[in-house]
């Protein structure tokens, strides 16, 4: 960098020094970062990845993840600037890629030279038209209900509780469950604190007992015990035009699913799984634009579709897919036995602990509800396996073009870090990469580009995906849509 840099590197051969004042900058942006998002609700990312809330090593990783795949020099010593000098400007509910910010402001200075403008000015001319404007995503804080507290509504509470901020947009104000035993509370409080996959949750709790709620980072959450939905007034708990998130998966069609409506302050449901009969099942990023204000019942269809739906549409945008078959290996999951004993279904009632767990899956069908055009191009099945999250997707494919392994990959690369994809399709260059590398992943799914097979117009597509964390960013996302939360943002959508 040259005009406002204010940091002086370190010499090319002294890495732990160079080290030491990355860390010291990210030590010196993470308060910057917090205060942004909490008191004026300003969202920080690098290259979608959130900053708030993040460790140190987290952002610094982040940042490597640009300079490996985005094959720039992007470091903390830029983006420090960068963050500095907006920070001195009014912002309010937008949310900045500074990531893309920072690699904007090094090829202004590659271009320009000794012409350049210094980081204050540029980053002033590139936030214009978000500074000093100070509109809320949303006129009333929409209110938010998770019917079930299993692994997705559990998961769905820390991404709820994470997006807080200033309040005024959005808050978790219940969980509802089924009546238990003594101790109910204490227990919930102690599987949603601590998971054996994801780890500890970032932040405190502590349970009232005597107003039976969770306190998790100062959020109030009421614990409704009820065994049927329409049996709940919300409105008695200060819950108003709610969005009821069903993670049970007990109703998945309409006459089911209205159950929630007939709650006195229920307003609108989704549902974490796909739905039966006319209900829309939505993709995030790929046919979210099928949602309208009218809408009461949607469903995010299901982790696989989620995963495969945007890779598959790009790749049919670009090359035309003729036919293909998608082979998931799953991990397992609560619907099947960890020892033999009887299931309704075929196989699963075999130990998910001890066998790999042949079983059907209806994600390569659903995916036509969000890509039309692959209508009869695709057969689908599935594999459980004995690892308790992450799966792949395994996709060979007959394309109407032929390519080379190069030009596929770099095309799913240009794809994951400059469109309005980023959020569901990411891309690794890893050569050891294994499943637990990618617990806890925010994208739907992730290329593993070393794996990918290119023989002409015959590919195999490799894509590993959190079902459950990435899973849950999808429907986090899918909330915002359905709630009509539409924030200011930098960059405009490529």
């Amino acid at each position: 960098m040259k005009k406002g840099v204010f940091v002086v590197r370190p010499s090319v051969d002294d890495y732990f020094g160079d080290w030491k004042q990355r860390e010291a900058l990210v030590q010196e942006m993470i308060p910057v970062i917090g205060r942004l998002f909490s008191q004026r609700n300003v969202g920080m990312f690098i290259y979608g990845r959130p900053l708030h809330n993040r460790s140190v090593t987290f952002i610094m990783k982040a940042h490597r993840f640009v300079r490996e795949i985005e094959r720039n020099e992007m470091s903390e010593f830029e983006s420090h600037n960068v963050l500095i000098a907006l920070a001195k400007l009014d912002l309010w509910h937008v949310q900045i890629d500074l990531g893309k910010l920072t690699v904007r402001f090094m090829e202004h200075q590659e271009e320009k030279g000794s012409d350049a403008l210094g980081v204050d000015e540029f980053v002033r001319g590139e936030l214009a038209y978000l500074d000093g404007v100070n509109e809320k995503p949303i006129k009333k804080c929409q209110h938010v209900v998770l019917y079930g507290f299993g692994r997705i509504g559990r998961l769905m509470a820390r991404l709820l509780i994470e997006r807080t901020s200033t309040a005024e947009i959005m808050q978790l104000k219940a969980i509802v469950v089924r009546p238990g035993g003594e101790g109910d509370l204490q227990k919930r409080a102690s599987l949603f604190m601590n998971d054996s996959v994801h780890g500890a949750f970032q932040g405190t709790l502590r349970v009232d007992e005597q107003s039976n709620s969770l306190i998790a980072n100062g959020n109030e959450i009421k614990v409704i015990y009820a065994n049927a939905p329409e049996e709940i007034d919300y409105t008695q708990y200060g819950i108003e035009d709610a969005m009821i998130i069903d993670n049970t998966g007990m109703w998945r069609d309409r006459d089911g699913l209205s159950r929630h409506l007939e709650a006195k302050g229920a307003a609108k449901v989704l549902l974490t799984a796909p739905g039966k009969g006319d209900i829309k099942n939505i993709v995030y990023g790929i046919n979210d634009d099928q949602i309208s204000a009218d809408d009461t019942i949607i469903t995010a269809a299901s982790c696989t579709t989620n995963a495969i739906a945007p890779v598959l549409k790009v790749l049919n945008d670009k090359f035309g897919i003729e036919k293909g078959h998608v082979e998931t290996v799953h991990a397992y999951t609560n619907d099947q036995n960890l020892i033999d004993n009887y299931h309704k279904g075929s196989r699963r009632g075999r130990s998910a602990a001890l066998n790999m767990v042949l079983t059907e899956t209806g994600a390569a069908k659903a995916v036509v509800k969000a890509v039309p055009e692959l209508e009869g191009k695709l057969t689908g099945n599935a594999i459980r396996v004995p690892i308790p999250n992450v799966s792949m997707a395994i996709m060979n494919l007959t394309l109407e073009k032929g390519t080379t392994r190069e030009e596929l990959n770099e095309f799913l690369r240009d794809i994951a870090l400059h469109s309005k994809l980023q959020n569901q399709i990411s891309y690794t260059e890893a050569a050891d990469a294994v499943s637990s590398d990618f617990v806890g992943s925010r994208e739907a799914g992730i290329v593993d580009s070393n794996a990918t097979i290119v023989n002409d117009n015959h590919v195999v597509l490799y894509l590993w995906y959190d079902n459950e964390f990435g899973y849950c960013c999808q429907v986090g996302r899918m909330v915002y849509k359905m709630a009509g939360i539409i924030y200011q943002q930098y960059p405009l959508e490529e």
